[in-house]
Formats: structure tokens, sequence, C-alpha cells
């Protein structure tokens, strides 16, 4: 998984710096007028961009401790250490280092690793419905009712939108069926895929059969309701980060003029831009990406896109490394042996007996 990531990261890396190579000629980039751009930017707004990403992290550990709740009740702010730690490791070492989190968890609260990673999943689930439904709602509403010429391409972010929502259906629909009968669903997908590929098969079956036990920790619409609410409120501060950001840079008036649709399609990318993050050249990756798209949808300056996309960068991944190298010290944690730690656990665990259907 570490080697294909690399190679992704690489690839992607590659093809930045020959889009650049390509443009040169094409694109003029002032670096003073770049400079400029940060040292007339609104750093108050960006001051509160980087508090809304803060308290994002402290709701993250409340919804962590609620989901965990049937196995072991915590005090609700008594896993945010294990996010900021882990996601400080994610900033600095990349995507390899995502077991962190659950296996933080696993070790403080001397629960099994595989009830945490069960968390993990259904969180990660959460956050990829809130962010859908939250972009496309916003896509779809100004599409419907907004000003003429809004948003770019309209009529593909109109098809965008509507299949963001039938996702996010087809998901919950999907999350619904495995949690009423996984058994029945892991053995269907196992006998489908295993047409192609009796091991395919086996490890899909095996994968729904983990999901079902991750579910556990949703035993009621209150459940629901509650790790829905978190994470929609969660993402709701981090659109308002990327709002805030943008809206510093006072002299690019595309940027400072933003709007809240725009913003949304710009979280878009980024969010997509992020699935593959690599220490260090995944942040220039990003960047580079981001910045080529407030510069092609807002028409700001390739300066001012650059200039923005760092500080949204910085804002809302990196902002949080200060705080879990400190609290990492104190707590007397290598991020790089932690991160070793809990890739083995995970690869160990893997390799384990198949989870045994439960009764729902």
């Amino acid at each position: 998984m570490k080697k294909k990531q690399w190679i992704v990261g690489l690839v992607v890396v590659l093809a930045l710096a020959a889009l650049l190579f390509w443009g040169r000629d094409k694109i003029h980039f002032d670096f003073r007028v770049f400079r400029a751009q940060l040292a007339l930017a609104d750093w108050r707004k960006i001051g509160i961009a980087v508090g809304c990403i803060y308290v994002g992290y402290v709701f993250r550990a409340v919804r962590w401790a609620l989901l965990m709740r049937h196995n072991k009740k915590v005090p609700l702010f008594s896993l945010l250490g294990a996010q900021v730690i882990g996601f400080t490791a994610v900033a600095l070492i990349g995507r390899v280092a995502d077991p962190v989190r659950p296996y933080l968890v696993s070790k403080r609260t001397a629960l099994p690793l595989s009830t945490q990673i069960a968390v993990y999943i259904v969180e990660r689930l959460f956050d990829f419905g809130a962010m859908a439904l939250i972009i496309s709602s916003v896509i779809l509403f100004t599409v419907w009712f907004g000003q003429p010429g809004a948003l770019p391409h309209p009529e593909e972010l109109k098809k965008a939108g509507y299949g963001g929502l039938a996702i996010t259906l087809l998901a919950g629909l999907f999350l619904v069926a495995v949690r009423l009968a996984g058994g029945m669903v892991a053995s269907f997908m196992e006998g489908a895929f295993g047409l192609i590929s009796k091991k395919l098969g086996a490890a899909v079956g095996n994968r729904i059969r983990a999901f079902r036990a991750g579910l556990d920790t949703i035993r009621s619409f209150s459940d629901f309701a509650i790790a829905a609410t978190l994470s929609l409120t969660m993402w709701m501060l981090i659109t308002l980060a990327y709002l805030e950001t943008m809206r510093a840079f006072t002299a690019s008036p595309p940027l400072t003029a933003m709007d809240l649709p725009k913003c949304i399609l710009l979280l878009a990318v980024s969010g997509t831009a992020s699935v593959f993050q690599l220490p260090i050249l995944g942040w220039f990756s990003q960047i580079g990406f981001v910045a080529a798209a407030m510069a092609s949808f807002f028409g700001a300056s390739p300066e001012a896109s650059t200039a923005c996309a760092a500080t949204l960068l910085l804002v809302t991944f990196l902002s949080i490394v200060p705080v879990g190298l400190i609290w990492a010290r104190f707590e007397h944690v290598s991020l790089r042996k932690i991160t070793e730690e809990s890739g083995h656990a995970g690869e160990e665990l893997a390799v384990e007996e198949p989870v045994s259907e439960e009764t729902p």
C-alpha cells in the first residue's frame, strides 16, 4: 500500500512538473507580486479560519467518543490528543499514517484495535456523506435559484450535484442493508465477485463483514442523528475556514469577493486533490491543483491563486502540526514509531480469521 501511494504521488508530481514546464512561457509568475499578496492578506480572517479548524478537531474527538460508547464510555474530550497526534502524523508522513488514530485510541482505552478500526471506517463514511451532502446541496441550490453565471459550467455542475446526491443516497441505502442483513449482503457480493476471482470474492465478503461489525457503533436512530449532526457541523466549520481564508486576500478582487457556492466548488477540488497525500511532495501537488482551479474558475492571478492555495494548505492541513508535535512530546509519542507500529498492527489484523457474523 505504501509503494502504491508513493507511485501515485510521484506520478501526480511529475505530471504537475510537466504541466509547469509546458506552460512556463504561457504563465508569467512574479514572485514579488506573490509576496505582496501574502503581505496584504487579512491575517485576522486567517486566524478565524485556523480557529474553525481547531474546533473541528474537538468535534472529531467528541464524535469518536460517542461512536465507541457502546463498547466503552469515555469522557467526551479524552480522545482529543489521539485526533491531534494522528492528523499531525498524516500531515508529516502521509496517508500511510491514517491507522495512527485508531491505534492510539485502542492503546489508551484498552479496547481491541478491530473495534477502533470499525469506528474509523464509520467516521470516514460520515465525513464523506456530510461533505458530499453540503457540496451537492449548495451547488444545486445555486444552479436552480442563483443568478446566471454564479458558477462556471452550470450544466456540468448540475450533473455533478445530482451525482453526489445519488451516491450519498446509495451509500446510505447500502449502510442500512449491511446493518440489517450484513451476512446476506456479504454472501451475495462474495458470490458475485467470486465469478471473477475467488480470492477477490472472499476479500470483498470479509470486508463487508468487518464493515457490518463496525456499524455496531450505530444501534439506534439517535446514534445516527448525533453522528450526522456532529459531522455536518464539523464540515460547515471547514467550509467557513475555506471561505475566510480566500476572503483574506484583499489584494485580489476575485478572492476577496468569494461567495459560498464558489467556495464549495473549491472545497470539492481540494478534497479530491488530498486523497493521495504524501509527505512534502503531496503539499506541492495540492497547492498546484488548487491554485490552477482558482485561476481557471474564478479568474484570480497566478500569484494570488498560489498564495491563497498555500495558505489554505497551511490553515486546513498543517496548522495542527505545532500543537500535535508538542502534544506528542508531552505524551512521549514518536510519530514515525507509532506510524510503523499501527501499520504492522493493521497488517496483522488483516490476516486474522474473518469477522464472524453477528445478529443485528
